[in-house]
């Protein structure tokens, strides 16, 4: 439709000096038209996105419904059935009594008329349920499909974020055992950097090695603009003592981060929004504290890597 819109503009611009007024008046009315036509469309299309709000929870409910429905259906089959038989023990039955009192025939009567009462309640109440359940399967089908939908996206999201973690491995590999670490969990990339990487003890100043690791794992984070970056500062349960203007390991931890958050801000191509500094101080270590290796490898930055789920969370809403 933009397409369209932008050749009649363009016809208007070029022939507006060579065409009868009144071909350019048509044609400008054209315009106008598919102007407003693009716009009803993107209204349209912004009313379906809305539309798609309320799946995921209720394709849930909507399961539990279901299978609750199909059990009420199968006990109403299961009286019915049973109110069937006994039905016809009770029409045997007449036709023995038939002979014998026509006092326990009116009676033996009204049983059946009663039993034929309970049968057709529970024929409309079985057609109904059987109504109820095509209408249920139906939506499921439909809530089905977004969610395989959703599965899709999500598996697209998890091998974008699959071809970040490689493409961050090759850019870091410099610094390969040199506490430097990157892993994907739970569909996010990991990147933990010891501080003997990147800070003397008790200071927040990133030494050389440290800032050319953290310039080339920003180099690739330039190229992925749609990736939430988490920087998170931690250390180990050893009180901090060094700067009295410093309140403990917590402000040395966000101190830390933030330090590595002014590195990559020095890339222009990181959109400063998509970064988060962080400190955790010593309340989220990775190894035990016991021993000189566990708090080596407590005291370390991790840059945490999220895609952005804005079209996940739009079809999570639509299911």
């Amino acid at each position: 439709m933009f397409k369209k819109l932008s050749l009649i503009a363009l016809t208007l611009i070029l022939t507006s000096s060579c065409v009868s007024k009144k071909i350019y008046e048509d044609l400008e009315d054209k315009y106008a038209e598919l102007k407003k036509e693009n716009r009803k469309l993107s209204d349209d299309y912004q009313n379906l996105q809305a539309a798609l709000n309320s799946a995921e929870i209720d394709l849930e409910n909507l399961q539990n419904d279901y299978e609750t429905t199909l059990a009420q259906r199968n006990k109403l089959q299961t009286d019915y059935d049973a109110t069937k038989a006994n039905l016809d023990n009770l029409n045997a039955s007449y036709t023995a009594l038939e002979k014998n009192s026509s006092a326990a025939i009116a009676e033996n009567s009204k049983k059946n008329r009663e039993l034929l009462a309970q049968l057709e309640a529970k024929e409309q109440a079985l057609s109904a349920e059987n109504a109820r359940l095509e209408k249920l399967k139906q939506e499921l089908e439909a809530r089905s499909q977004r969610v395989a939908e959703l599965e899709t996206m999500i598996a697209s999201k998890d091998a974008a974020m699959t071809k970040l973690k490689d493409a961050i491995s090759r850019a870091l590999t410099d610094f390969e055992g040199k506490g430097l670490t990157v892993e994907q969990r739970d569909g996010k990339v990991y990147i933990s950097m010891e501080n003997k990487l990147l800070f003397q003890s008790g200071s927040w100043a990133v030494g050389s090695q440290g800032k050319q690791a953290v310039k080339q794992l920003g180099e690739v984070l330039a190229e992925n603009p749609d990736i939430a970056i988490l920087i998170e500062g931690h250390t180990d349960n050893v009180p901090y003592k060094g700067n009295t203007q410093l309140n403990g390991n917590w402000d040395l931890s966000a101190k830390r981060a933030t330090a590595i958050v002014s590195i990559l801000r020095e890339n222009e191509a990181i959109n400063p929004e998509n970064l988060t500094a962080a400190g955790r101080g010593e309340f989220a270590p990775v190894a035990s504290n016991d021993s000189a290796e566990g708090k080596a490898q407590n005291r370390r930055i991790e840059v945490i890597l999220t895609p952005k789920l804005d079209e996940i969370s739009k079809l999570l809403n639509d299911i």
